[in-house]
């Protein structure tokens, strides 16, 4: 098991973004709410644009230092600001970021232009958020009113991001896969992900036991040639998304 917490996300007007006190003030927090004296794994939540750089990555030495944390990770941002804040963690003798925790899935991959290729190249590993696109890729939004359920109609926040044409392509070939293996849309298009180089652990939101169930399930599910590009072939390119 791999214990890992962030901060990053705005609390109030001294809890946000990557400053130093913030840094530390948010890892003991963490630390005091779940009851243990260090993680494995602490991640900055965003770019932090008013902060400098040498101050996070200091901060982040630090927490290192102290036995607070094992490693250091980041999020979603431009493949520029990471490799900036490699660099001034390399030329300081610093902890550099050993993982990215980016926004990739079967309908948003425009990491693939620079980040990930990025990370593969620095050693950084990649684990993605919202690998199943908050839900569409299990098949059962629509164009028209979102979706039947409760959290595809509310859900603002994926409206914004999916629900393009291309996004229902991709998902009509995900489910024609899916049928013919005989599993839901969910193990295909996680399966999808571990198949891509880089990809260590994609983090899966559960809240029922079958969410669980398909996320092991994938780990045993080895997609083919043929299914691997007949996945990735719908793709059209997205606007910037996941980086606010």
């Amino acid at each position: 098991m791999v214990l890992a917490t962030k901060f990053g996300m705005a609390v109030d007007d001294d809890r946000k973004g990557a400053k130093p006190a913030y840094v530390h003030r948010a890892l003991d927090d963490s630390l005091r709410r779940l009851g243990t004296d260090y993680v494995d794994l602490y991640q900055i939540h965003r770019f932090d644009y008013q902060t400098p750089i040498e101050e996070t990555v200091e901060a982040l030495h630090d927490v290192v230092k102290a036995g607070k944390a094992l490693y250091v990770g980041a999020s979603s941002m431009f493949a520029w600001q990471l490799a900036n804040m490699l660099h001034k963690a390399d030329a300081l003798h610093l902890t550099r970021f050993v993982s990215m925790q980016n926004h990739y899935n079967l309908v948003y991959r425009e990491e693939e232009r620079e980040m990930i290729p990025f990370c593969r190249a620095e050693g950084i590993a990649i684990i993605p958020w919202s690998p199943l696109a908050r839900g569409f890729l299990a098949g059962n939004r629509k164009a028209e009113g979102f979706g039947e359920t409760i959290r595809a109609k509310t859900d603002g926040y994926a409206q914004r991001m999916y629900y393009q044409p291309s996004d229902f392509a991709v998902v009509e070939r995900l489910t024609g896969i899916a049928g013919k293996r005989g599993v839901p849309n969910a193990q295909v298009a996680l399966a999808w992900l571990l198949a891509q180089p880089g990809v260590t652990a994609p983090i899966v939101g559960a809240s029922k036991m079958h969410h669980l169930e398909d996320a092991v399930a994938a780990l045993r599910l080895k997609l083919d040639g043929a299914e691997l590009e007949a996945l990735s072939e719908p793709y059209r390119p997205h606007p910037v998304l996941g980086h606010e």
